[in-house]
């Protein structure tokens, strides 16, 4: 199983991140942990502020930035609490939107590297594109659990650990 990142940097500040470095390596670790359609993939915008502002407002109904925002193809969601997802079958995962200045300054209060906390936040959306959730303590609980292993995988340490603000 594979899966490829496409990425759109709307905001130059981004060509400064190694975004396909961190696509290709989760594009790995990610296979093997979760069942993927052959050649899945997802479309991933780097924008600013402003622009996830707009579309969190437009989505969430919340006019403030925020980190990552994730529009599955599917919904892939478990029926009961701490439950699995349905497995995806449509390659195309879906769209996630991440923002600099939230992902910079998240990265500088918590002391994380920032390619660290991009890594993390790339995971993350991606686990919501597969049906992965946090809204519940139970849900939160299995898609945390992925996160700090696959992370783990890559050397990279328990984000939880260092800073729930940044969640």
């Amino acid at each position: 199983m594979s899966l490829s990142f496409e990425f759109i940097l709307e905001d130059a500040r981004w060509q400064a991140q190694e975004l396909a470095t961190i696509g290709t390596k989760l594009g790995a670790v990610i296979p093997q942990y979760l069942a993927l359609p052959a050649q899945s993939s997802a479309v991933v915008m780097a924008c600013d502020d402003a622009q996830i502002a707009q579309l969190n407002q437009d989505f969430r109904g919340k006019p403030q930035p925020t980190n990552v925002l994730s529009w599955p193809s599917a919904d892939l969601s478990g029926h009961k609490p701490g439950g699995q997802p349905k497995p995806a079958t449509d390659p195309e995962l879906g769209d996630i939107a991440i923002a600099y200045e939230t992902c910079l300054r998240e990265s500088q209060q918590a002391g994380l590297a920032i390619l660290d906390h991009l890594t993390h936040l790339l995971l993350h959306g991606t686990l919501h594109l597969l049906g992965y959730d946090h809204i519940d303590d139970a849900d939160a609980d299995v898609m945390e659990g992925l996160e700090i292993k696959m992370l783990a995988s890559l050397g990279i340490s328990n984000p939880y650990e260092v800073n729930d603000a940044t969640q």
